[in-house]
């Protein structure tokens, strides 16, 4: 192991909550580091001094960057000191961003550890919106479509389910119907009033290759040419994306997108098209 500009160094994430805000700013910023793996370390709900303590016997064990989301003063204080001890880094992720609310606003924050967790209309709402999704999965109960938020229209593989948790994640009440070679359209998918529907598309050779890694993963073989027959696949997209014209609704690529990167630009969709209905 080169500990520092090697091939991986020890990356500890301390945080008083859950710790997925400290995770995803971390491996963001990990990311743009192609040659160096961090080893994650991760030490949620810590919030009393029995608990840095096993924390900071970690951290002298295995030296590293060290990034904090602790609101307690004594925690904070007692961990920056020993970290300045064994000279490393040590950097809060929420203590700009507060420095910065607290300027704008003139008041101090209500230091409450995993405050954005609170059982709140907005929590259950996530709650609402997984639920949703998981019942109206792969075209079931399309006749409840018309309750949802967002509803994604695709060929196999072209990434409709992990989009639709992902937004249920968000709040946004996500179905998914799967367009199916030989199988008519659901006519209440074509006749939907209130949803925004979102076509979901790739490359042909994309849509193989996924196609074929996963039947491989099913330890199946000499079956379903038609699946993982470029040409046919190639018809597949092609009638999606004219159902999709047919009907005016919007396209993605989703080739090279990350779930992440189509679900933003869902989103985007979906924010102009309620601004345009309150016009």
């Amino acid at each position: 192991m080169k500990s520092r500009g090697g091939s991986y160094f020890h990356l500890h994430l301390v945080s008083d909550a859950t710790g997925e805000t400290l995770i995803t700013v971390a491996r963001a910023a990990a990311a743009q580091y192609a040659n160096v793996t961090p080893v994650e370390h991760i030490y949620p709900l810590v919030r009393q001094e029995a608990q840095l303590d096993r924390v900071l016997s970690e951290v002298e064990e295995f030296p590293g960057i060290v990034l904090y989301t602790l609101l307690d003063e004594k925690l904070t204080e007692r961990l920056e000191r020993r970290c300045s001890e064994l000279s490393l880094p040590c950097r809060s992720i929420l203590g700009p961003v507060l420095r910065v609310f607290q300027s704008y606003l003139g008041a101090e924050s209500t230091h409450r550890a995993g405050a954005q967790h609170t059982l709140n209309a907005e929590y259950f709402r996530r709650i609402d919106a997984l639920n949703y999704a998981m019942m109206h999965d792969d075209g079931q109960q399309v006749d409840g479509l018309e309750r949802a938020d967002v509803v994604l229209v695709g060929v196999s593989r072209t990434s409709k389910t992990p989009t639709s948790i992902y937004l249920a994640n968000r709040g946004i009440k996500t179905g998914n119907v799967p367009l199916v070679p030989g199988m008519m359209v659901p006519p209440q998918l074509e006749n939907l009033k209130k949803p925004l529907v979102v076509g979901l598309y790739a490359s042909p050779e994309r849509i193989v290759q996924i196609r074929q890694n996963r039947l491989l993963g099913l330890n199946v073989q000499g079956e379903d040419d038609q699946y993982i027959d470029r040409q046919a696949v190639a018809e597949e997209i092609a009638f999606s994306r004219r159902l999709c014209t047919k009907h005016h609704w919007p396209l993605i690529d989703v080739t090279r997108r990350s779930i992440e990167e189509t679900a933003a630009a869902i989103l985007a969709l979906l924010a102009e098209r309620r601004r345009q209905a309150t016009q």
